[in-house]
C-alpha cells in the first residue's frame, strides 16, 4: 500500500512537470551589427512566442527573406542562440540597405508604357525599381506577358552586380513560353446556352489571346444577362496544342409577371372598361435568347396605355439582330395614338450597340367638337431613326446595370389635313452608379427629349411623369414639346436583398402648345425588397413645381413589383 501511495505521487508530479515543460513558450528576439529601429521591428511584423522550436526556426527564416526584401541583399542569419530554456536570439548580419535597383531589359519583352506601370524612372535601357515593390512589380510585369497570351510566362531577376559606385544592377530574365490561344470553348450546367450571346455579348471568341483576368471578367458580364449566372469562375485546359475554355453556367428564370385588372360598367355609355395594369416579360423560353414585352396600364377613364414589343439578337449567329414595337395611348376621349417602330441592331462590341430603323404615328382626334386652346388633330408620321448605346454591367444582382448611356434621333416629317411638317425627335438617356463602397452608392440619371417642328399638337407631344421618369407626379401626367429630367438616389445598402435610397428629381419642360416653360421637383424616399417573388420598390415622392407652395397634398405613392417565373 506504501509503494502504491509513493507510485500516484511520483507519477502526479512527473505529469505536472512534464506538461509544465510543454505548456511553456519559446520567445524570440532579434539583433545585428547596428541597432534596428522600432519602424523596422514593425515593419517586419514577427511573431515573438512561439508553441514549439519548429514553429521558431520557421519564423526565423521568414525573417531573413523579408529582410532581403527590405533591401538588405547581403544579409546572413549568423546564429540562432539559445539563451536559457525558454528564449532564443537571432543574429543577423545586415550589411548595407538598397533602396532600388537598376533593372536592364530588352524592348522586345516590355515596352515604356508597359513599364510605367511599376517604375517612374526609365530610360531605353534599364528602369529603376524600388527595393520594396520588386515582388509586387514582378507579378504585374507576369500578367501583363499571360494578357498577351503567355499562360505559362516566368520572370526573375538574375545577375546581381555592383558598379563602381556601390549601386545594384540586375537583368530581367523573361520566359515567355508558348503564346496560348482559345481554341475551343465548352459550356457546363447550362449546355443549350444560346452561344452567340458569348461571342458578341461577353465577347468571348475561338483563336483570341488567351487571357486569365480578361475571361474572368467576360464570364462576369453573362450574370447580366439575367437569363444565365455564373457558377465559378472559367477554367483551362491546357494542352500541348490547344487551349480549351471551360464556363460554367446555369439557366435562370428570368420571365417577369406583374399585374391587377378590374372590371367595371362605364355608367355613361353602359360599356364594359378595364382598368389596372399587366407586366409581362417573357426571356429566353427558346434558349435563343429572345424577349417578349407586354405592357397594359389603365385607370378606367382617363388613360390607357399598351405596348408590346419582340426582340429577335443575333440573327443567323450573327451581331445583327430585329425589333419591333407597337405602342397604343389614349387619353379619356380627347385622342389616341398608335405608334409602330422596327429596328434593325448591330452589336459594335460587347458594350456597344447600333441601330437603324423606322418609327410611324398615327393619331386620332376622339372630340366630337373642337375646344378652343387645345391643337388635337389627326394626323399621320413616318420617321427614320437612328441610335447607338453604351452598357456597362457589374457584378451586383440588386444593380446589374452600372453605366447607360443612349441616344435616339428620328428625322421625318407629320402630315395633317391640308399642311405636312418637317420634323426631329432626340432623345437621350444617361445614367451611372457611384458605388462608393459595398453599401453606399450614388446613383445619377438624366433623360432628355426634344421635338422640332413648325408647329406642334397636343398629341404628338412626349408624356412624362411617374416611377420611370419624374417621381411625385401622376403617370404620364406632363405634356412636353421639350423635357430633361435628372433623378438622383442615395442608395444604403443592408444586404443583397434589401435597400433604401433617397429621391430627389430635378425637371425642365417647355410645352410649346401652351406656350409653358416650367421647372419641376420632387423629393422623397424608396424601399427595394428582393424577394422570391421578385423585386418589390416601393416610393414616396412629393412633387411640385416652380413658385408652387409645398403641399402634402402633391405626395404620390409608387408602387413596383416584378415577380420571375
Amino acid at each position: 500500500m506504501k509503494h502504491a501511495i509513493y507510485l500516484f505521487l511520483y507519477l502526479n508530479i512527473y505529469t505536472c512537470f512534464f506538461f509544465g515543460i510543454k505548456a511553456q513558450e519559446l520567445t524570440l528576439s532579434i539583433k545585428a551589427e547596428r541597432p534596428i529601429s522600432q519602424a523596422m521591428k514593425d515593419s517586419l511584423r514577427m511573431n515573438t512566442s512561439f508553441k514549439d522550436f519548429l514553429s521558431l526556426k520557421k519564423e526565423t527564416d521568414t525573417l531573413f527573406l523579408k529582410i532581403q526584401r527590405m533591401g538588405f541583399i547581403e544579409s546572413e542569419l549568423l546564429q540562432l542562440k539559445k539563451e536559457n530554456d525558454s528564449s532564443y536570439i537571432a543574429n543577423f548580419f545586415l550589411g548595407k540597405k538598397y533602396s532600388e535597383l537598376k533593372v536592364f531589359y530588352s524592348e522586345e519583352d516590355f515596352t515604356e508604357k508597359e513599364l510605367q506601370r511599376v517604375s517612374s524612372e526609365i530610360t531605353e535601357a534599364y528602369f529603376m525599381l524600388p527595393f520594396e515593390t520588386i515582388p509586387n512589380s514582378l507579378r504585374k510585369l507576369t500578367a501583363l506577358r499571360n494578357q498577351k497570351g503567355n499562360a505559362f510566362a516566368r520572370i526573375k531577376l538574375t545577375g546581381f552586380e555592383k558598379d563602381k559606385n556601390d549601386n545594384l544592377s540586375v537583368t530581367l530574365f523573361v520566359d515567355n513560353g508558348n503564346i496560348r490561344t482559345v481554341d475551343s470553348i465548352v459550356v457546363k450546367g447550362y449546355e443549350k446556352f444560346p452561344r452567340s450571346f458569348l461571342k458578341y455579348y461577353a465577347g468571348i471568341r475561338k483563336g483570341k489571346v488567351f487571357n486569365q483576368k480578361k475571361l474572368v471578367e467576360q464570364n462576369e458580364n453573362l450574370n447580366s444577362l439575367g437569363f444565365a449566372s455564373t457558377i465559378k469562375p472559367p477554367e483551362a485546359l491546357f494542352r500541348k496544342d490547344s487551349t480549351i475554355v471551360y464556363f460554367y453556367l446555369e439557366k435562370q428564370n428570368n420571365n417577369l409577371f406583374d399585374g391587377i385588372l378590374g372590371f367595371s360598367t362605364d355608367e355613361e355609355t353602359q360599356k364594359l372598361t378595364f382598368n389596372g395594369y399587366l407586366n409581362l416579360e417573357l426571356n429566353n423560353n427558346l434558349n435563343y435568347g429572345e424577349q417578349l414585352l407586354l405592357n397594359y396600364k389603365a385607370d378606367g377613364k382617363e388613360q390607357v396605355n399598351f405596348r408590346a414589343k419582340v426582340t429577335l439578337p443575333y440573327l443567323l449567329k450573327t451581331p445583327f439582330g430585329l425589333s419591333g414595337e407597337l405602342k397604343i395611348f389614349k387619353r379619356d376621349s380627347t385622342f389616341i395614338t398608335t405608334e409602330q417602330q422596327v429596328r434593325a441592331t448591330y452589336q459594335i462590341n460587347p458594350k456597344s450597340t447600333t441601330y437603324i430603323g423606322y418609327k410611324g404615328y398615327d393619331s386620332s382626334n376622339l372630340l366630337d367638337i373642337a375646344v378652343a386652346g387645345n391643337p388635337v388633330e389627326d394626323f399621320k408620321s413616318k420617321f427614320l431613326i437612328a441610335g447607338a448605346a453604351y452598357l456597362k454591367p457589374q457584378n451586383k444582382k440588386l444593380f446589374p446595370i452600372k453605366t447607360v448611356i443612349s441616344f435616339d434621333g428620328g428625322i421625318g416629317s407629320r402630315k395633317k389635313e391640308g399642311s405636312t411638317a418637317d420634323q426631329v425627335r432626340l432623345e437621350a438617356l444617361l445614367n451611372n452608379i457611384f458605388n462608393l463602397n459595398y453599401k453606399n452608392s450614388i446613383f445619377v440619371q438624366n433623360t432628355t427629349s426634344v421635338l422640332f417642328s413648325d408647329s406642334y399638337l397636343v398629341n404628338e407631344l412626349f408624356r412624362f411623369g411617374g416611377i420611370n421618369s419624374i417621381r411625385g407626379f401622376n403617370e404620364n401626367s406632363i405634356d412636353a414639346s421639350l423635357f430633361s429630367v435628372i433623378n438622383t438616389e442615395y442608395r444604403y445598402q443592408f444586404n443583397d436583398g434589401v435597400y433604401m435610397h433617397s429621391i430627389i428629381d430635378v425637371g425642365y419642360f417647355e410645352n410649346e402648345t401652351l406656350s409653358l416653360k416650367q421647372k419641376l421637383y420632387s423629393f422623397g424616399l424608396g424601399l427595394g425588397l428582393n424577394t422570391k417573388a421578385g423585386l418589390f420598390k416601393f416610393n414616396v415622392a412629393n412633387g411640385n413645381a416652380e413658385n408652387q407652395n409645398f403641399s402634402f397634398s402633391n405626395t404620390k405613392i409608387h408602387i413596383s413589383v416584378s415577380s420571375k417565373f
